[in-house]
């Protein structure tokens, strides 16, 4: 599964304090069952320090393979533990899907 693929990439790339790893996919024109749509939530010691594209550049980095022939959509929420700390409501929730491509309807 890709979500366990994932959750596994992460796992060892970032030691997180706490991670989530949500299939979104239901949320999107997608058939049921597909992970091809994915929230990501990442508290790590390693984002002490660094802004928040260096951040998005490491997940990206190590789910490379998943974004160039599995994932189509990855949301990225990072935190340092104080950061985390400091969230009342933890990570933002997705936007409901527009339904695809706006244009031309």
């Amino acid at each position: 599964m890709i979500q366990e693929r994932i959750e596994e990439k992460l796992q060892q790339a970032f030691e997180p304090l706490h991670l989530e790893v949500v299939n979104e996919s239901n949320m999107h024109n997608v058939p049921p069952g597909s992970e091809s749509h994915f929230k990501v939530v990442v508290v790590s010691k390693q984002f002490d320090g660094v802004r928040l594209l260096g951040r998005h550049r490491a997940i990206n980095t190590a789910l490379a393979e998943e974004l160039a022939n599995s994932i189509h959509a990855l949301a990225i929420h990072t935190y340092t533990e104080s950061e985390w700390q400091s969230l009342v409501d933890g990570a933002p929730a997705s936007p409901a899907c527009g339904g695809g491509s706006k244009l031309g309807d």
